[in-house]
């Protein structure tokens, strides 16, 4: 998924107004961000499966134990993961809800992943049995599910919020052009260098942040 993960964020800044849109964000993108580190540093790596649409030719393999996307992706290390994200929030905002809340983020990128992915979701790293509904195996399906999901998102976080004209502006915008990179990975072809999609989608991933921070930075806090 793609705006699955972030119709995730968005909606824990709707539960938790406390809460940083752009932690959130952070928060919901966490396994993904991981998944670029552990590819750059050689740990995990892709491959293509011709044939099909870029969003399920993209097959995880973990280079180091002849298995896929373990360290990163599992449900085991992302429960690892959760803990520590919401703790590290909690030591520094005190804010016991949203730490709640964001390990429950970070830990609905494997259960959002498990719904979308053909079986290669693992359940920690060593055991070699992976999981997976494989939505992406419908492009319609995936628009029709992942679509809603954004858009009901969307409207949640947008009626909760009384944003200035600019911060409307940077978020609908955002909000448009996730979209169509969402669109593009679903019918598009499958990147021709995959030796660079791990700086490239981090960057991405990274751009998206700072994004949500800045549209929290623009909106008005709520009396």
């Amino acid at each position: 998924m793609l705006v699955g993960h972030y119709s995730v964020a968005l909606i824990a800044k709707r539960l938790e107004p406390r809460l940083p849109l752009g932690t959130a964000t952070f928060a919901a993108m966490l396994a993904d961000f991981l998944w670029c580190v552990f590819m750059i540093g050689g740990i995990e790596e892709v491959r293509i499966k011709p044939g099909l649409t870029l969003s399920s030719a993209m097959r995880a393999v973990d280079v180091l134990q002849a298995a896929r996307i373990q360290f990163s992706h599992s449900l085991a290390t992302d429960i690892v993961w959760a803990a520590l994200f919401g703790g590290i929030y909690f030591f520094y905002r005190r804010n016991l809800p949203g730490a709640y809340i964001l390990f429950g983020v970070v830990l609905s990128h494997w259960l959002l992943d498990f719904a979308s992915h053909p079986p290669d979701m693992p359940l920690a790293p060593g055991l070699d049995r992976y999981f997976g509904l494989g939505l992406w195996t419908s492009v319609r399906a995936t628009i029709v599910v992942e679509g809603f999901l954004w858009l009901l998102a969307i409207m949640l976080y947008a009626s909760n919020t009384r944003p200035k004209r600019a911060a409307k502006v940077v978020f609908f915008g955002g909000a448009a052009l996730l979209t169509l990179v969402w669109l593009g990975n679903i019918a598009g072809p499958p990147p021709s260098n995959l030796r660079i999609i791990g700086y490239s989608s981090l960057a991405f991933f990274s751009l998206t942040v700072a994004w949500a921070y800045w549209v929290e930075h623009l909106t008005p806090k709520r009396n």
